[in-house]
């Protein structure tokens, strides 16, 4: 495991926090309030741009501009940490579905959960705020921004730690399903 965790994770973690602060470097900050930043970056016209998005929340921005969601979404991270380690030491990543789910999961959770706990701290209109206040303003550097042109939705922009996260989710379903071929075929043979 730990072989994967050198060659996935760690290349995945480090894509992920370069890619955010070249975002962060390149993009001015949202207004002070906001979440989105004023430039963008077409990649493909009406499909893909390079936006900056600062996310407090989850998934498609829930909990944005709470006052409980910066604070809720850094704990969450860390016991689901805690919980990943205890599956590892009981042996529930015991295959390669599972093994590169976990993994992937891991690149993903660190590298939002490093965003939660920096970028508050490099926040121009919070530079004389304190500790507590810079840290509870954490966000998660969002940057890849789609329109499905069928439909005309803008989907929520992500990043490459999300990404990491629904493979991972995917991969997990796979394994479910995986897993009862794996025992109904060995109910038949144990029938036969």
């Amino acid at each position: 495991m730990g072989r994967m965790v050198l060659l996935v994770t760690l290349p995945l973690y480090v894509a992920d926090q370069v890619t955010k602060w070249w975002i962060v470097c390149s993009f001015p900050p949202p207004p002070a309030g906001g979440f989105a930043s004023s430039k963008s970056i077409p990649v493909v016209e009406d499909f893909f741009n390079i936006v900056r998005v600062h996310n407090q929340g989850i998934a498609f921005g829930i909990g944005n501009g709470t006052a409980w969601a910066p604070l809720a979404f850094l704990l969450v991270p860390v016991v689901a940490l805690g919980v990943m380690a205890w599956f590892w030491r009981n042996g529930a990543f015991s295959n390669l579905i599972l093994r590169l789910a976990g993994v992937l999961l891991l690149a993903g959770i660190l590298g939002n959960l490093t965003d939660r706990l920096l970028q508050g701290f490099f926040l121009p209109h919070l530079e004389e705020a304190g500790f507590w206040t810079r840290l509870a303003n954490g966000y998660v550097v969002d940057f890849l921004d789609f329109t499905l042109p069928l439909i005309d939705y803008r989907w929520p922009a992500f990043n490459v730690a999300d990404s990491c996260i629904c493979v991972a989710a995917f991969l997990l379903i796979i394994s479910t399903f995986r897993g009862e071929e794996v025992s109904e075929d060995a109910e038949m043979s144990a029938g036969q």
